[in-house]
């Protein structure tokens, strides 16, 4: 099997990565974060006071949210290849992929409409700043069950030579139980769990970077190890 495509698509990840790095430090949202306290007037007047820094990091969350989607696609590739009940597994882990994504667009882009029109009503934009927080932070169920659906599929590869090493498997499930927490940001607007916390947000922010970062190197190293059998075949 030619695997060209799947290291052509791996290598957008350090991408996706400088992108994040580059927003990180233009999106005055994040650093530091908006505390859930602020009035409506005070998040309005933020809002006015960086117009550009918002609609800008908008853009660039748009594109990081795409850059990411080629590592899903390349782990949903290997999963394919594993024997055994692989087949739901992978499809499962497509759609919460699409799921995932598709929160985290929407949060992006409720924050590009608040600042789009900074003159509105004070409480609509306190409205969609709350929107965009939750849809960033709260929506953890797609990636708790896509973690798990990999992990499963891992468990299950019984093959003397399996397509993931085990250990991916449980950095997996570990993975969604650190996520979890920031699914209680919804009740709660100070301390760790509300959504500027450092379990809601810090923790799930880093535990995603980590993540990524991990898989793509395990990605690397199992589309290598298809390449070379192939290779042996031929």
């Amino acid at each position: 099997m030619n695997t060209r495509g799947q290291r052509i698509l791996l290598w957008i990840t350090p991408f996706a990565g400088a992108l994040f790095v580059l927003a990180w430090f233009m999106f005055p949202v994040f650093s530091p974060q908006m505390s859930p306290t602020l009035s409506p007037q005070e998040v309005a007047a933020f809002f006015r006071a960086n117009v550009s820094g918002i609609l800008g990091v908008v853009i660039l969350g748009n594109l990081i949210g795409a850059s990411l989607a080629p590592l899903f696609a390349v782990t949903a590739t290997q999963m394919s290849r594993i024997g055994n009940s692989s087949a739901v597994f992978t499809y499962a882990y497509i759609i919460c992929i699409g799921i995932g994504t598709t929160s985290f667009i929407l949060a992006d882009y409720c924050w590009g409409v608040a600042a789009f029109r900074p003159d509105r009503d004070p409480q609509l934009i306190s409205l969609l700043n709350d929107m965009a927080w939750f849809l960033f932070t709260a929506p953890v169920g797609a990636i708790v069950v896509q973690n798990l659906c990999l992990a499963l599929c891992v468990y299950l590869d019984s093959r003397t030579e399996p397509v993931f090493p085990r250990w991916v498997a449980h950095f997996n499930v570990a993975t969604a139980v650190l996520m979890i927490p920031g699914a209680f940001s919804l009740l709660y607007k100070t301390g760790p769990l509300a959504w500027n916390g450092s379990l809601s947000f810090s923790l799930r922010l880093a535990t995603f970077s980590v993540y990524v970062a991990v898989m793509f190197l395990v990605l690397l190293r199992v589309v290598g190890n298809q390449r070379d059998n192939a290779e042996m075949i031929a």
